[in-house]
């Protein structure tokens, strides 16, 4: 059966709101899909269009990290900011085009979000049933990293969805921890992110 994806765009203006942040430096400006058509847009010296930011990559922004003092990340997630403060050491400020709230990842979101996973890393080394996430759906299909998994954990059994759901892990209450393999932005207390992995 065929999928068609169709991209969703905000039509909401960006613009003035953006040219009202004062931040100081050359600053990066990324956002989701939903803003990506007007951040491309944009030609105010002060920015450098770093694109598209998902919860399982962030190798656009990455690729200008040196040229810049920090982020703009255009949008209403929490986590893309979160995840790519950690992994750049840069400050990321939220422009919330919705809310037309503007804020900036504060050390306490970040020291959560580490203890967070050092927990998760914690339960997966005493865990004696490992379940591994397989998502069939395009762009997080990732058999062949599942494979390598199950090959290096003894104790571990393959699940392959369309769409994983929390409620779905009761049914499999014998598993003590799922790896995910698909896109990381799932935070089930039972789930660890395949790149979280000790």
């Amino acid at each position: 059966m065929k999928t068609i994806y169709i991209q969703a765009k905000n039509k909401k203006n960006i613009l003035p709101f953006i040219k009202k942040i004062n931040l100081k430096g050359k600053i990066g400006l990324v956002s989701t899909i939903q803003y990506l058509n007007q951040i491309q847009k944009i030609k105010l010296k002060k920015f450098i269009i770093a694109g598209q930011v998902t919860g399982c990559n962030i190798s656009k922004p990455k690729r200008i990290e040196n040229k810049i003092d920090s982020y703009l990340f255009i949008g209403s997630e929490q986590f893309q900011p979160i995840y790519l403060a950690i992994n750049t050491k840069k400050p990321v400020y939220i422009l919330n085009p919705t809310t037309e709230k503007f804020s900036k990842i504060s050390q306490e979101q970040i020291k959560k979000y580490k203890q967070k996973i050092k927990g998760k890393k914690l339960k997966f080394l005493n865990a004696d049933k490992i379940g591994i996430l397989i998502s069939n759906k395009p762009g997080q299909y990732k058999l062949k990293k599942a494979l390598k998994l199950k090959n290096k954990y003894k104790n571990s059994f393959l699940f392959l969805t369309n769409n994983i759901n929390q409620q779905e892990f009761e049914n499999f209450s014998d598993i003590d921890i799922f790896i995910n393999t698909a896109c990381p932005r799932l935070e089930y207390k039972k789930v660890i992110n395949e790149q979280d992995l000790p």
